[in-house]
């Protein structure tokens, strides 16, 4: 008697006519695939424009998408000059900063290195970003033809994945989830793979799998190794019961699925172990801002929006449907799954019901979504706690998975529960794909009415509010590129940002991008974490202390003054680069941040795109004297 496992191996003469690895009648299994890789990333390019348009010349003006610029910019340099990506000096400058929990993406940027070293960094994003839906689709579409008959159900289940509005956001504005989104399915694919024929081989492409997640996303890693967790765990711990088969026996199976799983573990150490040595010395050296207790109660999905209709229907004119769905956060992410495909999925479980896996897919939908509500449950504008604890001043429920979750150990950097929806949305798209399987077989103008609602759910085209900025300012950057002193480079708003461990004022979103022409090191830095120790050595300066009380609106004067001006001198700011700033308080700073850059000897150089340049006083050219 066998036991069910979580995708069941396909019975023989089962098949759908197309079989597993083919595509289109007449086409070879290799051409077939190709033609739909190509067929998911036009539909990737199509639901996400105009991200695509943007190519090289424009971006959505977000801090977070000129840090990845920023990002592969820098792994590709790194890798150019045999360096460590794992740290810089370019970002924080002269303190630095380590990257080990940084979303820097070391193996998608090692990837990108010849066209980043070619074409631009901003090039590499844009075809990363064209491309990352589309594979997405293709990763979740092998996964479903584990456990779906039809290829029409794998091929909606890519759709629905890839597609989809949850992470087709995350792609205009968070490339590292969604790259690391890719994992998900990969990493179900390989643990099933695995559990039905165990070997070398396939406990190494499970170790590769694992350790190349986390050196692309640590925050999908840790999924993509609770979903392998889950599927394997069982098949672990008791192993198949053989009739008439004595006692002994059973303990060759078991200890052959021990040695896979150690060689799997082992070579996921080894792929990981540069990311995790990184992230392990930071630690260590007190380099993890704490908990976010109140991030946790922020960042979440809410009810009914976590079911409801995507918020991409207001692009077609149907606001009232698309305002129905919830948002943890502004610009962070898009908590739904859409109506659509909620209504697919529940029908693909009942159609599905008694096949093995259709259950353990139910639980895994929902536990992605119980996880995503966060450590409270919030339906419509209410928040409810039941059974309340107090963490730091927030309250959290004791009821809620997410609040023991990130109680674990290693785990308490998910701090935005809305994604742990990703989980979800595995399970979801797999049982959505049955739905179209059932119906195809049985009604298929209605298959075809149903995955057409669900592309009108797909995509996202860009947030309102969020502008785009150029990719390059020749015109202001000009100057800086020629001048190889490798002095320091002050941007105005100063600040050490990024998720947490904050210090400062915001910075512009194009700060990083002139890094990535001029190559001069940046006193800012914008960095997922923000490491106690590199606070304290910027802090550390008086000019820098002083400019954020400046920022401010404090006064700054005598001795503070001359040992602010003593020690820019020492810092060796060769430009200071004051950016126009959208935010009122900073605004009103600016007169007060001029005056302290004046008295700590800066003067007016030049003005371009819109941004005033200053440079120490002796280290004017006459043309700039003149046109300050």
């Amino acid at each position: 008697m066998h036991r069910p496992q979580l995708l069941s191996p396909r019975l023989p003469g089962r098949e759908d006519a197309a079989g597993p690895d083919r595509g289109r009648p007449g086409m070879g299994p290799a051409a077939g695939q190709l033609a739909l890789v190509a067929a998911y990333i036009a539909a990737g390019i199509a639901v996400t424009w105009p991200r695509t348009g943007y190519l090289s010349g424009w971006l959505p003006a977000k801090g977070d998408v000129s840090s990845y610029v920023w990002d592969l910019w820098w792994v590709a340099h790194q890798v150019a000059h045999l360096g460590n990506p794992w740290f810089t000096a370019s970002m924080a400058a002269p303190a630095g900063i380590p990257l080990g929990f940084d979303t820097t993406m070391p193996l998608a940027g090692l990837v990108m290195t010849p066209v980043t070293l070619t074409l631009g960094p901003a090039a590499s994003l844009a075809a990363l970003t064209a491309l990352a839906p589309g594979l997405a689709c293709y990763a979740m579409y092998r996964a479903a033809r584990l456990w779906l008959r039809g290829q029409a159900g794998a091929i909606a289940a890519g759709g629905f994945f890839g597609l989809s509005t949850m992470l087709t956001f995350q792609d205009w504005y968070h490339l590292n989830l969604c790259l690391g989104a890719l994992f998900l399915p990969m990493a179900l694919e390989a643990a099933v793979r695995l559990r039905r024929r165990p070997g070398r081989r396939q406990a190494v492409i499970v170790g590769l799998v694992a350790g190349a997640a986390v050196l692309v996303n640590l925050e999908t890693a840790v999924m993509a190794a609770l979903l392998a967790a889950g599927v394997l765990a069982d098949w672990l711990i008791r192993p198949r019961s053989r009739p008439r088969a004595p006692a002994p026996a059973a303990a060759g199976p078991a200890v052959r699925r021990r040695s896979c799983l150690t060689l799997a573990a082992l070579v996921a150490a080894v792929t990981a172990s540069p990311q995790l040595a990184a992230a392990a010395a930071q630690a260590a050296a007190d380099g993890v801002a704490g908990r976010d207790v109140h991030g946790y109660v922020r960042y979440t999905a809410g009810l009914p929006g976590l079911f409801a209709p995507s918020p991409r229907l207001g692009d077609l004119g149907l606001r009232s449907l698309a305002g129905v769905a919830s948002a943890g956060a502004p610009g962070e992410g898009i908590a739904t799954y859409g109506v659509v495909l909620s209504v697919l999925a529940l029908a693909g479980l009942a159609v599905s019901w008694r096949r093995r896996g259709a259950r353990p897919l139910a639980l895994l939908w929902l536990l992605g979504s119980l996880l995503a509500l966060g450590p409270a449950l919030r339906v419509g504008g209410r928040v409810f706690v039941p059974l309340r604890l107090t963490w730091d001043g927030a309250g959290v429920s004791a009821l809620m998975p997410y609040t023991w979750l990130v109680r674990v150990p290693g785990l308490s950097g998910l701090r935005e529960a809305d994604r742990l929806a990703l989980l979800g949305l595995v399970a979801a798209a797999m049982l959505a794909g049955s739905a179209v399987d059932w119906l195809r077989a049985r009604a298929r103008p209605l298959a075809v009415v149903a995955v057409a609602l669900g592309l009108l759910e797909a995509g996202w085209a860009g947030s309102p509010g969020v502008g785009v900025m150029p990719a390059a300012l020749p015109g202001l950057d000009r100057p800086i590129a020629a001048d190889h002193s490798r002095s320091v480079v002050l941007d105005v708003p100063f600040g050490l940002r990024g998720g947490l461990g904050l210090y400062g004022t915001g910075i512009a979103p194009q700060a990083l991008l002139l890094a990535t022409a001029d190559g001069h090191p940046r006193a800012v830095a914008y960095v997922s974490w923000v490491p106690r120790p590199t606070v304290a050595a910027v802090s550390a300066h008086s000019f820098y202390r002083g400019l954020v009380a400046a920022q401010r609106r404090q006064r700054v004067a005598g001795r503070r003054l001359a040992a602010a001006r003593a020690d820019a001198r020492r810092l060796g700011i060769g430009w200071v680069l004051v950016w126009p700033t959208p935010g009122r308080l900073i605004t009103r700073a600016i007169p007060d941040v001029i005056r302290y850059l004046t008295a700590t000897g800066f003067a007016f150089a030049y003005r371009a795109d819109g941004v005033s340049v200053y440079r120490p006083s002796g280290a004017m050219r006459p043309t700039e004297r003149r046109a300050g």
